[in-house]
């Protein structure tokens, strides 16, 4: 099989997102638009991949780690000066070479392994990624001969009247024979509208040259979307999600209402669970099976286990357990690890802590930087006191605990085995196993108090 390489186009400033962020870091569904397209290009199973930077160069760098090498367009001259710049690393290889703009999240793995199987099929110097577009304003068209064979791609502003109402459009996707292309670029030149090298112009030379030069048309023009704005960038967020919930629905998620539904590309849910409106999934996050999620849960870069539940609740970088309770009203902060069949009620806040199986923490509790046993029961409006104002302590509450309501423990601080703490105290000492911890000041009643008060 023929080596195959790719080129991502990453290097224009994206002045029209009028951001402070380059614009190929802007998030779809969770994920920068540029790492879309090389987690894309990965399932091609590609010999290199190069990342043409410019503006942001050492951000996207950062992005797209050692999945890409990277080479500098200093000056933005263009879509054929930018390629040129790779010819350094992949000038002498042979094979075949993919082209990408790092601003289309949305082309599919599947149609880039369909542009580059009609490339090989037809033994194509160069083939086009088109669409038929029923609005091509803005896109440079497909100037095809009588024998349907492409000979032209023409841009908008160089393009005449004639020429306009063309419908199928270039989406800025291409495989070439990668020595032939960088021999080619050398040829393109900048006498047009914008006075840059385009890399279509290498499209007209091939087939003067009498190279063979096809097309491949996708059916699908949504997905050759390019983002210049945040108005795209909206329309590309919504074509994505509509595509990611369709393909959890169809593996046996059920989706209430898909439209106020937002789940990143990379989480993975199990069969049989159900998502309730106002739910937002984000990162890498893995839910299990049989799960009730929501409604207005938001849940990110966490493990669910089967058969749990996360209700009107926000969980971040944490792992809960199979059947449990979440919410409503809760607030998992990151670190968390909690075990099966616990309960966290309505406003309760658990950060950095591992809470045992059939733990219950019901209601107006925060649990900070604790190792809480199995069994335990935390009483309302109980809190690990874990801040001096510098630093943080840890709380140790081990198995069969009961923790009274209004309970402050004080790191670090430890609970034994199967004690009880009486409700309003304050623990500021080791509490041994099995023992009663009263840690409070003596009730004082003053009789007539109150009326000699309104008195005065």
């Amino acid at each position: 099989m023929s080596n195959i390489f790719a080129v991502i186009l990453a290097a224009g400033q994206g002045t029209r997102m009028k951001s402070k962020l380059y614009k190929v870091l802007h998030p779809v569904c969770g994920k920068p638009m540029v790492q879309h397209v090389v987690d894309h290009i990965q399932t091609l199973d590609v010999n290199r991949i190069v990342t043409v930077v410019g503006h942001g160069a050492e951000k996207v760098q950062q992005q797209l780690g050692d999945k890409s090498e990277y080479v500098l367009q200093a000056e933005q001259l263009g879509t054929a000066h930018a390629v040129q710049q790779a010819e350094g690393i992949l000038g002498n290889e042979e094979g075949t070479t993919i082209v990408v703009c790092g601003d289309t999240p949305l082309i599919r793995p599947e149609t880039m392994q369909a542009l580059f199987e009609h490339h090989q099929a037809k033994n194509a110097k160069a083939t086009i990624l088109t669409a038929i577009a029923e609005n091509p304003t803005g896109y440079g068209r497909i100037l095809r001969g009588e024998n349907g064979q492409v000979e032209q791609i023409v841009e908008q502003k160089d393009a005449s009247v004639e020429q306009q109402l063309v419908k199928e459009i270039n989406t800025g996707t291409y495989c070439f024979d990668n020595k032939l292309l960088f021999e080619t670029l050398k040829l393109v030149k900048n006498d047009n509208a914008q006075g840059e090298y385009y890399l279509p112009d290498v499209i007209e030379i091939l087939q003067k040259q009498g190279d063979i030069v096809e097309a491949y048309v996708t059916d699908d023009f949504e997905e050759t979307l390019g983002v210049n704005d945040r108005v795209a960038l909206a329309q590309a967020e919504a074509l994505m999600r509509a595509r990611i919930n369709e393909k959890h629905m169809r593996n046996g998620v059920t989706i209430i209402h898909p439209e106020t539904t937002y789940i990143s590309a990379d989480a993975v849910i199990g069969s049989d669970t159900v998502i309730q409106p106002g739910c937002m999934i984000e990162g890498a996050t893995v839910i299990g099976e049989d799960c009730n999620i929501g409604p207005n849960a938001q849940i990110a870069d966490s493990r669910i286990g089967d058969r749990t539940t996360v209700h009107s609740s926000v969980v971040r970088e944490s792992a809960i357990a199979e059947d449990t309770a979440i919410g409503p009203f809760a607030h998992i902060r990151p670190l968390s690890d909690i075990g099966s069949h616990v309960k966290i009620g309505n406003f309760v806040e658990v950060k950095k802590s591992k809470l045992g199986n059939d733990t219950k923490v019901s209601h107006l509790s925060y649990i900070g930087d604790a190792e809480i046993g199995s069994n335990v029961n935390i009483g309302c409006g109980s809190i690990t006191v874990n801040y001096d104002g510098k630093n943080k302590f840890k709380t140790i509450i081990e198995d069969d605990v009961f923790v009274g309501c209004n309970t402050n423990l004080v790191a670090p601080v430890k609970v034994g085995k199967g004690s009880f703490i009486a409700a309003g105290s304050t623990i500021t000492k080791e509490v041994p196993e099995d023992a009663l911890a009263i840690a409070r000041a003596r009730q004082e009643n003053k009789p007539n108090y109150v009326s000699k008060l309104n008195s005065k």
